[in-house]
Formats: C-alpha cells, sequence, structure tokens
C-alpha cells in the first residue's frame, strides 16, 4: 500500500476520487521544483525490485532496461550488497574522512588497481556531479589554467562548474561559468560538418579541429573532458581511436586527460572494463572519474588521477560523506559480485545479442535512424520520416507505450531527447533480453503509427 494513504495521525487524506498515486504525484509538484522532471504522463512510484525487475506502487511489474540511469548496475536487491549494507549499518554508518575508514581504503585499493593508471590514488565521493567537480578543481590546480576542452553534445552533471562544460543545451541552464570552455568535434559520429568521413578521416578531421581550437586558446589550457560514450547526450560515440589519437596532441601541449567514466564503467559496454579502453593507442587517462553502477544503488563517486595531480592541491581537504563505511561496503561487495561473476562478459554477449535483435525490430521503421552502442548501453534514435528532423514526440510516444508493456528505458539525445536509452543491469538473462526487445518492438510500431497519424491529421 503506497505510504500516501494516511496521513501522520492515521487519517486518510486522499478524497474517494483520487488515487494514491496521483495525490503523489501532486504532492511532488507542490513541494519540488518545476524543473525537477518526471517520466511518464502518469508517473509512477516504483516500490520494490528484484533482479531486472520492478513493482510499482499500484502492482504492476516491470522488466527494467534503464536501472535508475544506469546505477542499478548488478541486480536489484541482490543479496551481497544487501547483506553488506545490513551488517555495517549494524555495525557504524558514519564517520568521515577524518578517521581512518577499513572500508573506503579496501575499495580505494581495488579501484586503483582496476584503473590502469600508474600509482593511482582515489578520491571517494558522493555523486559523478562531484567526482567530475573534483576533476576539474584537480586539473585547473596541477594546470594553473581554467581553460578546459569539452566535447559538443557532452553532459557531466548539474552542479555550477559541471554545467560549465556541459555541451548539451537542453541540460545547461546558465552561460555562466568560473570555467573557460572551448568545444571539440568528435563525440558524435552520424551528425555535423564530418558524418559522411569514413573512421580515419573523421578522426583526422577531428583531430585537425582540435589543433584548430587550440590556436585560439590563451596559454596553457588545463584538460579535455570526455565521455567514451555520451550518455544523456544519447550513447553517441566516435571510431575507437579518436581520444588516442586527441591524446597525442594533448601531450604535446602538456594538456590532461579526463576520461568521465560515470556511465561507461565497470564493463558495461562489454568489450572494455572502462570506455577509455577503447582509445588505449596512447596510453591510460591522467584523472579518471565514476559513480552510479559501482554503488548498485547506493551514492558513490570518485576520481582516480596520479599522484603527482591528486597530490597538487594546497590546502586541506575532507569529505563529510563521500567513502562512508555503509556505501563502501555496498560498493566493495557489488564490485566483487561483479568480476566474480564476469559480468563484463554477459554484458558484452547479451548486450550483443539484444543490439542485434533491435536492429532487426527496427530495419523497417522508417522513424529510425539509427540503433547504435555497446555492449549492454544501446540508443535508438528517432526521427520525423517526413523530415529527417529529430523526433523528441516520437520518443515520448515510445517510451509510453513501453511501460505500458512492462518495460521501463530512458530517453537522451542532445538537446531534443529524441534517442531511446536502453541499459539494463549487467546480469541480463538472453531470455529477459529478448523479452525486453519484444516488448519495444511492439511500443515502437505503435507509437510511431500514432505519431504519424498525428501528423497526418494534422
Amino acid at each position: 500500500m503506497s505510504s500516501d494513504i494516511n496521513d501522520a495521525k492515521g487519517g486518510p487524506h486522499t478524497t474517494p476520487h483520487t488515487t494514491p498515486h496521483v495525490t503523489l504525484h501532486a504532492r511532488h509538484q507542490a513541494v519540488l521544483p518545476d524543473w525537477l522532471d518526471v517520466y511518464y504522463q502518469r508517473p509512477i512510484e516504483i516500490t520494490h525490485g528484484e533482479g531486472r525487475h520492478v513493482w510499482d506502487a499500484e502492482g504492476n511489474r516491470y522488466l527494467d532496461f534503464f536501472g535508475g540511469i544506469l546505477t542499478t548496475m548488478t541486480a536489484h536487491a541482490l543479496p551481497e550488497v544487501t547483506k553488506a549494507i545490513s551488517e555495517q549499518a549494524g555495525r557504524i554508518l558514519h564517520t568521515s574522512t577524518l578517521y581512518l575508514d577499513r572500508p573506503m581504503v579496501d575499495l580505494a585499493e581495488r579501484v586503483a588497481a582496476l584503473s590502469g593508471i600508474p600509482d593511482a590514488r582515489v578520491f571517494l565521493t558522493t555523486s559523478g556531479t562531484e567526482a567530475n567537480d573534483t576533476a576539474l578543481l584537480l586539473a585547473t590546480t596541477y594546470r594553473r589554467s581554467n581553460q578546459i576542452l569539452a566535447m559538443r553534445n557532452s553532459y557531466h552533471g548539474r552542479s555550477f562548474s559541471a554545467v560549465g562544460i556541459t555541451g548539451n543545451r537542453g541540460w545547461s541552464p546558465t552561460s555562466l561559468s568560473p570555467l573557460q570552455t572551448l568545444y571539440v568535434h568528435g563525440a558524435v559520429r552520424t551528425r555535423g560538418p564530418y558524418a559522411g568521413l569514413s573512421d580515419g578521416e573523421f578522426i583526422k578531421a577531428c583531430v585537425a579541429d582540435l589543433e584548430d581550437v587550440l590556436g585560439q586558446a590563451h596559454g596553457n589550457v588545463a584538460a579535455l573532458i570526455a565521455e567514451p560514450i555520451q550518455g544523456v547526450g544519447g550513447f553517441t560515440s566516435p571510431p575507437d581511436g579518436l581520444f588516442a589519437a586527441f591524446r597525442e596532441v594533448l601531450d604535446r601541449h602538456g594538456i590532461l586527460w579526463i576520461t568521465d567514466e560515470v556511465q561507461t564503467g565497470w564493463g558495461r559496454t562489454g568489450d572494455h572494463f572502462w570506455g577509455w579502453q577503447a582509445h588505449d593507442g596512447s596510453g591510460p587517462p591522467d584523472i579518471l572519474t565514476f559513480a552510479k553502477g559501482i554503488g548498485n544503488g547506493m551514492s558513490i563517486g570518485g576520481v582516480v588521477a596520479a599522484a603527482p595531480v591528486m597530490n597538487c592541491l594546497g590546502a586541506n581537504s575532507i569529505s563529510t560523506f563521500g567513502g562512508s563505511p555503509i556505501t563502501m561496503a555496498a560498493g566493495l561487495a557489488n564490485l566483487n559480485h561483479l568480476v566474480e561473476h564476469d559480468l563484463q562478459g554477459n554484458a558484452r554477449r547479451v548486450g550483443g545479442l539484444l543490439i542485434e535483435r533491435l536492429r532487426a525490430a527496427c530495419a523497417g521503421l522508417d522513424g529510425v535512424r539509427e540503433v547504435r552502442g555497446r555492449g549492454l548501453m544501446i540508443g535508438i534514435e528517432l526521427v520525423d520520416p517526413g523530415t529527417g528532423d529529430p523526433s523528441p514526440e516520437g520518443a515520448s510516444a515510445v517510451l509510453e507505450a513501453a511501460r505500458e508493456g512492462g518495460l521501463l528505458i530512458g530517453k537522451g539525445g542532445g538537446h531534443n531527447s529524441s534517442v531511446l536509452r536502453i541499459a539494463p543491469p549487467l546480469s541480463l538473462t538472453v531470455a529477459e533480453a529478448e523479452e525486453g526487445a519484444e516488448i519495444l518492438e511492439a511500443a515502437l510500431k505503435s507509437a510511431l503509427e500514432t505519431t504519424r497519424s498525428g501528423r497526418s491529421a494534422s
């Protein structure tokens, strides 16, 4: 039963004509910001989950192909994580970084070893936004410059500094920033001035663009920050090797490379443990940021950097909640489960089957521009069949139809949200992948037909 049926005194506060669901939505609208977006015309309250499924307050069961925005990485209610949280909660919940924290050191050691960065140091935070903030602080301090290179169509968080390097106007509410940001080409392969080029020509053109942008900078540039696969941007990615080619240019200028692995880390792409490894021809990044999936729902983020970069700050600092014993225990248990059960391999195998199944389903649909992705990180870009323009209306319609069919997915894609984002937990089974693809195929066909009919009638 939904918790909003009775008030604190035990009396009902819903009317006979108002369901608990509607009441919760109304309360949400009355007390939370207008810009705090929610999915669906009738937003749902998710009450519990198990494996790759969740249930809402009305008892409806859904196959979850979005995982709380790529955050429930292994499975809902994973026993190992639940047990680790419960046992740690029975000892102590919180101490802060002012005291030695064994779970924090344990997780930091594992992450440092897995990062690929030599002589790595790890700073734990509470979110990807905070991790990217920290990376920017390190880079600008180390290089004594507030100039940052970022990718067009990018997203790095919602803080003031993270918004300042976000190349996606749909998620950038202000042009004010403490940083001077210079945007370069390369993250979107299929549109823009280089879309018609081969992969090799595309990389060459983007490197030339980077060189040109650096010619406009004032002295030192601190860093390039880039998502190996853009998340909010619609799961777009450059050809493998682009950032290795960029790195050759960056190294000549002493510019640091920050890889934002908030959505691509921990094996989600299947082929690699980290997204940067598709671009490792010039070595590992200088700074790596992570979050989301490592906590499997607990609030964990972090930064990895070589000791000289991490230790460059000349002032004291702490983190009140970063590295909390209970979140670290959850993260360590989740990481152990991921590695021991080879969920990266599962993402490669099941993700490969899923993307081919979706490509086959979309092959005859004129409202689908592209099915793209890697591992269990798949995007379906929708367009108006008549004009070829992005179709946010179509994406919203498919999102609704998929929910009606029992499947939860996400949206993204530049400033127009015309891309369906599909990112299930990495333990997804072949049977669940087929079930989800079948629901999504039906949703695409019905929603795109409805959208087409609506345009014809108007």
